[in-house]
């Protein structure tokens, strides 16, 4: 198996192929590519950036990169379906949905803000390069994309069996709460067991429900098994915040499948899931 591991967009990305070769390893250098070129043009942490130079302009149309407007435009497209529990603009001092101040001209490939905002494209622009990657690594029919866990498993595994994937155990260190099986699959999960953030009080986390500006605590984890890793990750964030019962009910009209755990170990999940656990 040929395997590497690199640091981009702030995490560690491995990718695996079953067969190895020289083939195998120019596809994934050219993978690893996507990651580093999705991060310089999306990432609100270099004000260099293409994302940074779009945001500090308000009340005209910029034109953009193909990478950029895919990006933005997934967000708002999860922002509406979501109703607003996901949000590119959450936590960012705007009440009110803050992505509605976004308007597109996919004819021109520009982006319009109506109003200052900071967009944070994390989860949408991590997907983007992970499905992106599986594209450039298609030909290898076998492999495994993982960054930081948000994974996309293409074909199967060295046994030629779907791959297995284990889903983190909320509450205990080094546990898995389930098992899934993926081919040609990604799977993600938004949990509150994630990069905690220092600042905040008690019991909040760095998932924050856009809607009113705090970590939501109706679920501890949120895992989604969908066709790609764009999709899989904006909607396990969004079943996250909407809680149990609306977050079942969004991942079951966007025609995924996902598991959700709430803090007691309670398992809520889609009606096909059994299929792939």
């Amino acid at each position: 198996m040929a395997v590497r591991t690199e640091v981009a967009m702030s995490t560690l990305v491995t990718i695996r192929a079953v067969r190895p070769g020289a083939v195998a390893e120019e596809s994934i250098g050219r993978a690893f590519g996507w990651f580093h070129e999705i991060e310089s043009r999306c990432t609100r942490f270099d004000p260099s950036s293409e994302l940074m130079r779009l945001t500090a302009q308000t009340g005209v149309a910029v034109p953009v990169s193909a990478i950029l407007f895919e990006a933005v435009r997934f967000a708002l497209l999860a922002a509406e379906a979501s109703g607003g529990a996901f949000d590119p603009t959450a936590a960012r001092g705007v009440a009110g949905g803050g992505w509605r101040d976004i308007e597109l001209d996919e004819a021109r490939t520009a982006i319009t803000l109506h109003r200052p905002l900071t967009l944070d494209l994390g989860a949408v622009a991590k997907g983007l390069a992970v499905d992106l990657a599986a594209r450039e690594l298609a030909p290898l029919e076998d492999f495994v994309v993982d960054a930081g866990g948000d994974l996309y498993l293409g074909g199967r595994n060295e046994r030629g069996d779907p791959w297995r994937v284990g889903i983190r155990h909320p509450r205990r260190e080094g546990e898995l709460i389930a098992f899934l099986r993926a081919s040609n699959q990604a799977v993600c999960t938004s949990g509150d067991y994630e990069r905690l953030a220092p600042q905040a009080g008690d019991g909040e986390h760095h998932i924050v429900d856009p809607r009113s500006g705090v970590s939501p605590h109706a679920l501890a984890s949120a895992t989604v098994l969908a066709s790609g890793a764009m999709l899989a990750d904006a909607l396990a964030t969004a079943a996250f915040v909407l809680g149990p019962e609306e977050g079942i009910a969004l991942l079951e009209r966007m025609g995924v499948e996902g598991l959700v755990v709430t803090p007691a170990l309670q398992r809520h999940e889609t009606r096909g899931l059994r299929r792939v656990a």
